[in-house]
This record gives structure tokens, sequence and C-alpha cells, in this order.
């Protein structure tokens, strides 16, 4: 890493455990599809196009799911005053600096590389906070773009969605067609979707394992940045609390993009959804802010500005 943030050995360590466990799945997956199918030409070009497509356009692919837009310096410069502070502070190429009209209070980053990175706000999130805590956000989100974090996941990401995507594709063929097919087809179909089903759990609970560490990491690195850890806890109860009373309605379509945002779009009463969240909760998260906050002496209280 070439930036100023402080490096993360276990951050490191478990990115490339994980894309390890997740290769090894992947290749088992992909054998077994060429077993059922009896079509390895099929199987390799599909899989290469979208592993492919999601790593070179998953910066465009969130943009557009999330109504984002590219904003230059003469339309938001405090925005982009803020990011080329912190990319000084930091010694890191600025990525593209982008804004999603929603009410929602959050942001992401997303990109292949530092090099190759978007950072988007949402107008919700910018309406909100004072500079301090928008400070700390862009902050926790450079740090993503620094750590490589957001490519892991992007990639990572990938094994799953195919997974999903052929459970439903083969629900649906069955559902709609099974009285065209033998009894031979049936098994495969079934067969497929039980390989896809089982992938697909197995790269979700390794995957948010990863995020919600990786998460900690970045606060950690965002706080030791700027050395104001309280403006980052001030942020995060603010966006936390602000999220939790949207209406869930509202909330549905963000969360398929939770593993990339600085807090989860969860509903007023997740339940068992936090045990598979992309995110530690706000207590951890607080907590850990709270003892750098000590550590660096600095002089706001956690969760004051």
């Amino acid at each position: 890493m070439h930036s100023r943030f402080r490096s993360d050995r276990r951050l490191t360590t478990r990115m490339g455990i994980t894309l390890f466990l997740l290769g090894l799945l992947y290749v088992g997956f992909v054998a077994a599809l060429i077993v059922l199918l009896k079509s390895w030409v099929l199987v390799v070009v599909v899989a290469a196009g979208l592993l492919g497509a999601q790593y070179w356009f998953s910066d465009r692919i969130a943009l557009y799911a999330m109504r984002g837009r590219v904003v230059e310096r003469e339309e938001f410069p405090e925005l982009h005053g803020v990011v080329d502070r912190l990319c000084a502070l930091a010694d890191m190429p600025k990525p593209v600096v982008a804004v999603s009209d929603m009410d929602m209070p959050n942001a992401f980053a997303t990109g292949r590389n530092p090099d190759h990175a978007v950072v988007c706000v949402t107008t919700g999130l910018l309406r909100r906070l004072e500079p301090a805590e928008l400070e700390g956000v862009l902050a926790h989100e450079l740090s993503h773009v620094a750590h490589k974090d957001v490519a892991v996941i992007t990639v990572a990401s990938f094994l799953g969605v195919i997974a999903g995507l052929i459970v439903r594709f083969a629900f649906y063929s069955q559902l709609f067609g099974g009285g065209r097919r033998d009894q031979n087809t049936a098994v495969i179909f079934a067969a497929v979707m039980g390989v896809s089903a089982a992938v697909y759990a197995l790269s979700f609970l390794l995957i948010r394992a990863l995020s919600r560490y990786r998460e900690l990491a970045a606060d950690r690195a965002a706080a030791l940045l700027t050395g104001r850890p309280s403006a980052l806890a001030s942020a995060l109860t603010k966006v936390s609390g602000d999220i939790a009373r949207i209406p869930t309605k509202d909330l549905r379509t963000a969360q398929a993009f939770n593993a990339f945002y600085f807090t989860p779009a969860l509903g007023r009463e997740p339940g068992v959804v936090r045990l598979f969240s992309t995110h530690p909760s706000l207590e951890q998260r607080l907590d850990q802010l709270g003892r750098i906050s000590a550590e660096l002496g600095e002089a706001a209280a956690p969760g004051g500005v």
C-alpha cells in the first residue's frame, strides 16, 4: 500500500484467506456445473464473462443502481475540497467524486484499484453532516480504496451473485417449464440448483465475515489519518439514527449494496438480520473509536465534534 493510511496486516491476511477459500469454492462450483451441464465451453465462457464485467464495470454498475452521477468541482466545491485534502494527507490518487440524489444518508466507494475508484455520497448525507463529520466519513471510504478491500469485496461477491442467478434461473425454469422436461433433465436441474444454493450460502458467510472486519479497519484507519475519531463517531451515530427512521420500503433497493456502504441500510427493527450483517454493530464501532480517542488524547469526547 503506497498511501499514508496505516496498513492493517490482519485485514490483508483476512482478504487473502477469503479470496483463497472463495477461489477453491469457485473452481469446485465451475467443475460441478461442467459435470452436470456437460458443456465446459458454455460454463467457462459465461463465468469468465460475468467475472470480467463485474471487475471492470463494478463502479458504473454501482453508480447506476444507486442513481449516482459524477460531479465536477464547480457543482460541489466543498465536497471536492474535502476529498482533495484527504487525498493529499493520505498521499493517494484522487478518486472520481460522485453524488447520489437520495435522502438516505450514506456513502460508498467502489472501483478495481486506487487509480480507477469512485467515492459517492448521497445528498441526504451532505445535508445532515457537519464538515468534520463529512471528513471522517470520506476518510473511511478512501481507506477502503487505499487498502484495496473494495476490489476484493467486488471480486468476492461475484461468486455469490452468479450462484444466486443460477438458483433463480433453475427455479423459474423448473416452475414454468417442468411439464415439458423428462425426468433426467429435472434431476440435473435439481442438482444444479442444490450446488448453486450451497455455494451461495458459503460465499455469503465468507463475505459477511470479511466485510464486518474491513469496516472496523476502515474506521480505525480514518480515525488515525484525520486525528478526529470523535467526528467519525458523531457521523456514525447521526447517520445510523437517521437511517433507522427511513421507511423500510425505501431501503430495499439500497440493501443489495450494503457491503459497500458506510453504514448498512437497515430498517427500524432489523432483528435476526443483524446476525448476517455486512457491518459490525454501532456499539462495536463506537467502542473502537472511543479507545482510539483515548489513545490519541483527543479533547472531544467520543460522539462529539
